[in-house]
C-alpha cells in the first residue's frame, strides 16, 4: 500500500509527514498543530551521506543506499502504524546528480513511498518558500547550503521565482578546499555571481541548512547567549565574516551542545562557503532560519489566507489556549492597558497581545515553576516569527507579569527602550488580571489612563470593593515603572 492511500488507522487531521532524501541525510519529520506554525512530533535522521558516493564517482555507493533504505523502510512502518497519509517524499541533489539515482527511488518506491525527484530550481524554491513562511516580510537572498549542493533565489515577502542549485554542497566543500583558500574563494564566487543571486538595499541573506545552522549555534554558545535556537539568529555581515575567518583557522572545535561533533568538524568548510557567500550577495544583514525545504513544503500547500496569517500568533494561541488561555479575555486585556501602554506599531501590537496570552497561561503552571516556565516558553520554545529582541521582550513582560527582575542576559538581546517597554506590558497585564480576577464583566467597570502625570484607576461603585492593597501595590508598581504618580478614583464611572 503506497503512503499516500488512506490507512486504517487514521491519524489527526492536522498531522502530516515529510521525508527528505537528502544528500547528507534521510530524515523524517511528523508534524501536527495548526497549519501556519506547524509543530514537529517526531523528528528522526539518518547520516546515510548518499552525496559522499556521488561527489567520488558519480554514483550513490551501495552502503549510503542500503543506510537510506532501512530508515525509509522504518520510516514507512511509522507513518502506516501512526495512520499518517499526507506524506511529501522528495529527493533532493544526491539522487538527481547519480547515474543510479533512478534505480534507487525504485527501491524507494518498494517500500510502499511515493518519492519526488525536485529539480534544482524546485529545491530553491521550496526553502525560499520555507523561509516566507517564517519571516513574511523577508527581502533579499535564501540560501540553503545541503550535502550536495546550494540553492540560491531572491525573496520578496511570498514572491519568490527562478531559483537556482550550484554543486557546492558541504560533502563537496573538502575536496574544492584542498587546492588552496585562494582557488576556492575564485571558483565559488564566480558560481555565485553567474546565478545573479545579490541582495538590494536593506535586503537580507538567509540562511537555510544544518550546517548553518551548526555555526549559528556555535556562535550563540561561544558568546554565552541565553537563547538556543539559531532560528532567528539576526547578525551583522562583518560580525559574520570575523567569525567565519575565526572558524576557518581552527584544527579542533570545543563541543557545542545540540551540534554533532560531524557538524563541528565541517565548521571550517561552512565558513569558507559563507564568507564567499557574504562578498558576494553583500546583504546588509544576515538572519539564520530554522524553516527550509520541508516547512516550504508545507506552507506551498496552504490555502492563501493561511499563508498571510501570523506564525507567531497562529503559534502562541495553539499553544496557550489548551493551558486555559482564552485570545478573547487576552484581547480585552490589551484593550483595558491600551491607554496606558499600547503602541501604534502592529508589529509590537501584535507581539504584546501574544505576551498577554501566555501571561494568562502562565497562571496554570505551580506558583514556585511559574518564574522558570515563562523565560523557558520565550527564549528555549521554537517560536516562528520573532528574533532575539522579540524573545527578550517576551521574557521582560512575562516576568513582569509575575513579579520577577529581567536577568542581565536577556536585556542584552533588546534595546533598553523595548525591555522597558515589555516590562510595563507585564505590569498593566499583572494589574488587570489581579483587579478583575480576569472576569469579563467587571472590564467595562474599571478604565486605567495616563493623565497629567499621574497613572488614574477609575472604578465604578460596584466593583470598588476590588481595589484592595494588592491591587494599590500592583497600581503603584506600574505608575513607578511610567515615572507617574499612582491614584485611585472610586465611584468615578
Amino acid at each position: 500500500m503506497r503512503l499516500r492511500e488512506r490507512s486504517s488507522g487514521a491519524a489527526p487531521a492536522d498531522q502530516q509527514a515529510v521525508i527528505d532524501i537528502g544528500s547528507n541525510t534521510v530524515r523524517l519529520v511528523i508534524y501536527g498543530g495548526p497549519p501556519r506554525a506547524p509543530v514537529e512530533l517526531l523528528n528522526e535522521k539518518v547520516a546515510a551521506k548518499l552525496g559522499k558516493g556521488v561527489a567520488e564517482d558519480g554514483k550513490l555507493s551501495e552502503k549510503a543506499m542500503a543506510s537510506a533504505l532501512a530508515a525509509l523502510g522504518r520510516y514507512a512502518a511509522l507513518l502506516r502504524a501512526r495512520g499518517i497519509t499526507r506524506v511529501h517524499t522528495v529527493a533532493t541533489a544526491a539522487t538527481r546528480d547519480a547515474t543510479n539515482g533512478a534505480a534507487f527511488l525504485e527501491l524507494v518506491t518498494a517500500l510502499g513511498l511515493a518519492p519526488r525527484l525536485i529539480t534544482g530550481e524546485e529545491e530553491a524554491l521550496a526553502s525560499a518558500a520555507g523561509v516566507a513562511g517564517a519571516f513574511p516580510k523577508a527581502r533579499g537572498v535564501v540560501a540553503d547550503l545541503g550535502g550536495g549542493s546550494l540553492e540560491l533565489v531572491h525573496i520578496a515577502g511570498t514572491q519568490y521565482e527562478h531559483g537556482s542549485s550550484l554543486p557546492l554542497g558541504t560533502l563537496r566543500l573538502p575536496a574544492m578546499r584542498s587546492e588552496g583558500a585562494a582557488k576556492f574563494k575564485r571558483k565559488v564566487e564566480k558560481l555565485i555571481e553567474g546565478t545573479g543571486s545579490r541582495c538590494g538595499p536593506g535586503e537580507t541573506l538567509y540562511l537555510v541548512g544544518g550546517s548553518l545552522r551548526a555555526l549559528a549555534r556555535y556562535h550563540q554558545h561561544m558568546i554565552g547567549s541565553p537563547i538556543d535556537d539559531p532560528h532567528g539568529l539576526a547578525m551583522e555581515p562583518q560580525a559574520l565574516l570575523t567569525l567565519c575567518r575565526k572558524l576557518q583557522r581552527n584544527a579542533v572545535m570545543p563541543g557545542v551542545p545540540g551540534v554533532s561533533p560531524t557538524r563541528l568538524a565541517a565548521l571550517p568548510d561552512t565558513a569558507a562557503l559563507l564568507a564567499a557567500l557574504i562578498a558576494t550577495t553583500k546583504p546588509e544583514h544576515v538572519v539564520f532560519s530554522g524553516w527550509g525545504l520541508r516547512e516550504g513544503l508545507i506552507f506551498n500547500n496552504l490555502p492563501a489566507a493561511q499563508r498571510r496569517a501570523d506564525p507567531f500568533a497562529a503559534g502562541v494561541r495553539a499553544f496557550a489556549e489548551p493551558l486555559g488561555a482564552s485570545p478573547a479575555v487576552a484581547a480585552m486585556i490589551a484593550g483595558w492597558t491600551a491607554a496606558v501602554v499600547g503602541s501604534s506599531d502592529y508589529d509590537q501590537e501584535n507581539l504584546r497581545l501574544s505576551a498577554t496570552i501566555l501571561a494568562i497561561a502562565s497562571q496554570q503552571i505551580e506558583p514556585n515553576l511559574r518564574s522558570v516556565t515563562v523565560l523557558d516558553w520565550a527564549l528555549h520554545k521554537r517560536w516562528i516569527g520573532i528574533g532575539g529582541a522579540g524573545r527578550a521582550m517576551l521574557a521582560a513582560c512575562l516576568l513582569a507579569n509575575v513579579n520577577r527582575e529581567v536577568p542581565v542576559d536577556i536585556e542584552l538581546l533588546a534595546k533598553p527602550e523595548e525591555i522597558r517597554q515589555a516590562v510595563g506590558w507585564g505590569l498593566s497585564i499583572r494589574l488587570c488580571r489581579r483587579l478583575t480576577g480576569l472576569a469579563p464583566q467587571l472590564f467595562s467597570n474599571a478604565k486605567l489612563v495616563a493623565k497629567d502625570g499621574q497613572l488614574v484607576l477609575s472604578l465604578a461603585p460596584a466593583i470598588a470593593p476590588l481595589a484592595t492593597e494588592v491591587v494599590e501595590k500592583d497600581l503603584k508598581l506600574l505608575a513607578d515603572h511610567l515615572a507617574l504618580k499612582p491614584v485611585i478614583r472610586r465611584d468615578a464611572l
